[in-house]
């Protein structure tokens, strides 16, 4: 595994990049100081992407965006100090691998890296939002979700859930609004991330 760190904490991130390459998991640590560098650094043979959100220049959820822009196949975990529900939304609607707090061990960090590697996804619980720690979501509105993950367009989930296509719409837009969400796909791929639909 061919790691990228994005830190500017100078001692941080120092420490991190020894600690990471003495685990012995990776085939290469490198660490930058800032965002910019992390775009000018990043590249298709990246595996894994470690992010600070606040950095000088460009910021780890500017970074994280430019990835998916650019859709390089590595994964990205976003290691923060900051608690702030809106970050976290914007990571979310970005489809982020792992959105974790600094306040842990490096070993834990590598088990979150080795969980996403595998195809998993993290977020530390104290960084959900209060809207997001129950589902918000009725039953209807769970199933038309379902359907919309399913490739159903609004008129087709209106003829199968005998809806009118504007109930439907008013529905959807619902949805986007209580998940924070930037659009009907990216509504279910949160709910299916934090566990309010199956996938």
């Amino acid at each position: 595994m061919k790691l990228l760190l994005a830190e500017d904490q100078s001692m941080l991130r120092e420490a991190m990049v020894k600690l990471l390459t003495i685990s012995g998991k990776f085939k290469s640590v490198t660490g930058v100081a800032d965002g910019q560098a992390a775009l000018d650094t990043l590249d298709q043979t990246y595996d894994i992407v470690v992010l600070d959100i606040e950095m000088p220049k460009v910021t780890g959820l500017d970074v994280l965006q430019a990835i998916k822009h650019q859709q390089l196949p590595c994964k990205v975990v976003i290691v923060t100090t900051f608690k702030r529900p809106g970050y976290f939304e914007k990571a979310l609607n970005l489809n982020v691998d792992a959105y974790v707090l600094k306040e842990r061990s490096v070993d834990e960090l590598i088990e979150t890296i080795e969980k996403v590697m595998a195809g998993g996804k993290e977020y530390s619980p104290e960084l959900l939002p209060m809207m997001l720690t129950k589902n918000p979501l009725t039953d209807k509105e769970q199933e038309i979700l379902q359907l919309i993950g399913e490739g159903l367009s609004s008129k087709e989930i209106s003829s199968q859930l005998f809806l009118s296509d504007g109930t439907v719409r008013n529905y959807t837009s619902l949805i986007i609004e209580k998940l924070g969400a930037e659009n009907r796909i990216n509504a279910w791929r949160m709910a299916v991330d934090l566990g309010f639909i199956n996938n």
